[in-house]
């Protein structure tokens, strides 16, 4: 959580600010992989969602919340399902341009926690939630240690 404290300006930060502090890794599967190997890659790189890639397109996205609904409560196998069946395909995206509070708003109005971002088309991260709170945060807490800082004198 420190790694957004480097985040020090006074206005709102971007996407692309969040990115270059989180990193840009991206995390793919393909419409034909299973649910199985989107669920393996989420457990080894300790995530809660994927992209799904075809080629360099953007295809959709796999969240533990498709896990639950669209397989577990609807007793398919995962192994046997393929991710083209489960996962969302109107993908809610932003670019890196975009503000954390705008971010936080959408995510909060479309109930979802995972936003890939896209650059010319082409996806070239990932943030979370988690990543936008913690952003948030590390903003209020930079803006308040200037307001105490001035208020000391």
């Amino acid at each position: 959580m420190a790694v957004f404290e480097k985040i020090e300006v006074a206005f709102m930060a971007t996407v692309r600010q969040i990115l270059d502090i989180k990193g840009h890794d991206v995390f793919a599967v393909h419409p034909d992989d299973t649910v199985f190997d989107a669920l393996r890659l989420m457990d080894k790189k300790n995530i809660g969602a994927v992209v799904v890639k075809d080629g360099d397109d953007l295809a959709g996205v796999f969240t533990e919340r498709h896990y639950a609904r669209k397989v577990f409560l609807k007793g398919r196998s995962s192994p046997q399902t393929p991710i083209r069946d489960v996962m969302e395909t109107k993908v809610i995206h932003v670019g890196p341009n975009e503000t954390a509070e705008a971010c936080l708003a959408l995510m909060s109005r479309k109930k979802i926690r995972h936003l890939p971002v896209l650059h010319d088309g082409q996806v070239v991260g990932v943030i979370s939630i988690g990543d936008l709170m913690r952003s948030i945060i590390a903003e209020h807490k930079f803006d308040i240690d200037q307001l105490v800082g001035y208020v000391r004198g």
